[in-house]
């Protein structure tokens, strides 16, 4: 059974040479593609224009147009295109342009059939990797924004007013003052301060990212790649508003490896 990542989408084959081309559409919708083809670099460009494609496989060779400016063109029209080389005419030249292009694969002709399965579908899982972790990504932006605009209540006891070294949180107000001269006040999101009042309740102890979730934001069951990702964005963004220079900063320091601190002194 060919698997899911391999059912999902239409191809364009470009091949001057007929019978070959036969040979590779059918063995490509033997594993349940829509295939188009092409015979030429106008037919091909044509298709490109017309249509999202997942993959194109081609014999840049006897298309009627010079290899390097085909896989440019092709490439431009549609950069996230999976490119698959096919060719009986391998050369020095068509070897560069197919790097340029960035292409996914070079076959050699005769080709076996089970060979170039394989390589779409490394293609097509390549390409199902990437998805996962945009996916992924925009998770994380949600759980960042939801923190910026509708955070969760604090697990921590609530504490209206707390002063450590030379800064007082004011979490009624959500107004941080550094005690410079002058004294200096910022304003912080919720979720900040929440942030900012679990490390200033364990002065000079380490608190994981972990335990900075669940303790300041309430969130739990989050996966660890997740969990760091919303902790160290939120702590950059803290330092920025607090520390006088954020690449060495004076009030939260990391351990690498284990988490952060708030510095008592």
């Amino acid at each position: 059974m060919p698997s899911t990542a391999f059912l999902e989408s239409r191809f364009l084959i470009a091949d001057a040479d007929n019978p070959v081309r036969g040979v590779c559409v059918h063995a490509l919708r033997e594993h349940g593609h829509e295939i188009d083809q092409a015979s030429s670099g106008a037919e091909l460009l044509q298709c490109l224009h017309s249509r999202k494609y997942a993959l194109l496989l081609l014999d840049p060779f006897h298309l009627g147009m010079n290899e390097r400016e085909l896989l440019q063109r092709a490439r431009a029209l549609d950069p996230a295109l999976l490119i698959i080389v096919l060719t009986a005419h391998p050369t020095i030249d068509s070897t560069i342009a197919a790097i340029h292009a960035n292409v996914f694969d070079y076959l050699l002709k005769p080709c076996p059939d089970a060979d170039l399965v394989r390589s779409v579908g490394r293609a097509l899982e390549m390409r199902a990797r990437q998805a996962r972790q945009e996916h992924l990504l925009a998770m994380v932006r949600n759980v960042m924004s939801e923190l910026e605009s509708e955070p969760e209540p604090p697990a921590a006891e609530p504490v209206d007013e707390r002063q450590l070294g030379w800064l007082e949180l004011d979490r009624e107000k959500r107004v941080a003052t550094l005690q410079t001269k002058p004294p200096l006040a910022v304003e912080l999101t919720e979720g900040e301060v929440a942030l900012l009042s679990a490390l200033m309740e364990k002065p000079n102890h380490v608190l994981t990212c972990a335990q900075l979730a669940h303790v300041a934001l309430g969130y739990n069951g989050m996966d660890k790649w997740t969990v760091e990702s919303v902790i160290r964005s939120s702590i950059f963004r803290l330092r920025q508003k607090l520390e006088p220079s954020p690449d060495a900063p004076k009030l939260i320091h990391t351990v690498r490896g284990r988490g952060y601190y708030f510095a008592a002194t």
